[in-house]
């Protein structure tokens, strides 16, 4: 794959999405939808078109499905995030919870089952590109060595900068504005997510992947601490107790 490109210039600043699905029905009422939406629309029908598409005009966001002939929707997610963050929103089988869960694994930020409402997806995609976008100037978070600065999107541990997922962030953020309190599972979803209803193993997924990133022994997390019944807590004293 070649180096992306900078963003190309859009009516208005208005959004890029890429849709990558071998299903040529399926990509055609998910591009028009987005497209009635008002976002500007690429497509790709497998993953080396993908790559091809983003390598010419980086998009702001990806609808990628799954399931792909040749190389499937993890290669191409991999790949992606290899040359530069993006959002992605997956495409995945119902009942594939296995496959769903690699999905968030390999940094998806949300995913959409099959057969799913376009209307949906639309509001999926609308939720992460607002996620996504630079929050307004204010003040640097920062605990136990870890730091982030919600304006330039930017996280760091010890002065060592953290590649983090935009869900990732966004987690890292809510957690460092409100230490010492226990959340579940469901509120997670609400204030970090923005979902009322969906699948949990969302949350639980992202705050393990969250702890590869930031705790010095993720088998013996100390910051971000499981409270049993409950769901989380970021703790930073957590941090000089396990000094």
């Amino acid at each position: 794959m070649q180096q992306p490109q900078q963003h190309e210039e859009t009516p208005e600043g208005t959004p890029r999405v890429l849709v990558v699905d071998d299903d040529p029905t399926v990509a055609e009422v998910v591009a028009g939808y987005l497209d009635r939406a008002g976002y500007v629309v690429d497509r790709a029908g497998d993953g080396p078109a993908a790559l091809t598409r983003a390598a010419a005009h980086w998009p702001d966001l990806v609808v990628l499905d799954l399931m792909l002939p040749g190389m499937d929707g993890l290669e191409v997610c991999r790949r992606l995030r290899g040359h530069g963050p993006v959002p992605v929103v997956m495409l995945t089988a119902r009942g594939d919870e296995d496959d769903r869960i690699l999905g968030l694994e390999v940094g998806a930020d949300d995913y959409v089952t099959k057969p799913f409402s376009p209307r949906e997806l639309v509001l999926r995609v609308e939720s992460v590109l607002r996620r996504s976008r630079p929050a307004a100037p204010g003040h640097r978070l920062g605990a136990a060595g870890l730091t982030v600065d919600p304006a330039a999107r930017r996280a760091t541990k010890n002065g060592t900068e953290l590649a983090l997922t935009l869900r990732e962030f966004d987690l890292l953020s809510f957690f460092l504005r409100h230490p010492g309190r226990a959340f579940g599972r469901e509120d997670l979803m609400r204030e970090v997510w923005g979902w009322d209803f969906g699948d949990l193993s969302t949350v639980t997924v992202h705050v393990r992947r969250l702890r590869g990133k930031v705790e010095d022994d993720p088998a013996r997390p100390r910051l971000i601490q499981t409270v049993w019944g409950v769901g989380y807590r970021f703790d930073p004293t957590g941090a000089e107790a396990g000094s």
